[in-house]
């Protein structure tokens, strides 16, 4: 890919699938996508469980209906939050304008912390619920391994979302200094013949 202004090509150039595949920010939003539907679709699935003298489903964390609201608010919205910023991904060469780009750039960079941190409470809200759950709340342990998948997903998606952070925050520091070097030294036109 051509160097242009804060890591995308020449404005109007061609989408190239490969290349786009291949580059590390568009594999982890991938990743992080994937570890959403995990924690949300283990927690809807089998997050909830009844008990022989209840009417209503209880939430397998501690019977904290919270903790399985958290888990699924964070995860769909994670999910559509890498849906959003793939589409992003996809339409950033396309941008012209570089202050656009930049604030593209920096967009990335607060969200990707914004849901590092997001991930970080709900794994420590999970893990704690989890802890403290007992088992004669859930004699025939239904949905345990589930439980277990959405707190583990969740663990992997703090990391996920925090590299997604820096190699934004990286793509923000070349761009300016490719930006700062060509104030400096731009390129001469070409010769007039």
């Amino acid at each position: 890919m051509e160097g242009g202004a804060y890591g995308a090509g020449k404005a109007g150039g061609a989408f190239d699938l490969q290349t786009f595949v291949r580059q590390p920010h568009t594999v982890l939003r991938l990743v992080s996508w994937v570890f959403a539907i995990v924690v949300f679709g283990s927690i809807v699935n089998e997050g909830y469980v009844n008990d022989s003298k209840e009417s209503e489903k209880f939430c397998i964390y501690n019977r904290n209906r919270n903790a399985c609201n958290y888990g699924v608010t964070v995860g769909v919205l994670a999910f559509l939050t890498c849906i959003l910023y793939l589409a992003l991904d996809v339409y950033f060469p396309q941008i012209s304008s570089v202050k656009d780009r930049k604030k593209a750039v920096i967009s990335d960079i607060g969200v990707s912390a914004f849901w590092a941190f997001l991930w970080f409470v709900g794994f420590c809200f999970l893990a704690n619920q989890w802890q403290f759950s007992k088992p004669k709340d859930n004699p025939m342990n239904e949905g345990t391994d589930a439980a277990r998948a959405a707190i583990t997903f969740s663990f992997f998606s703090i990391f996920t979302w925090s590299i997604l952070a820096f190699l934004a925050s990286r793509r923000l520091k070349d761009i300016t200094f490719q930006e700062e070097y060509s104030t400096l030294f731009p390129t001469p036109p070409p010769p007039q013949p």
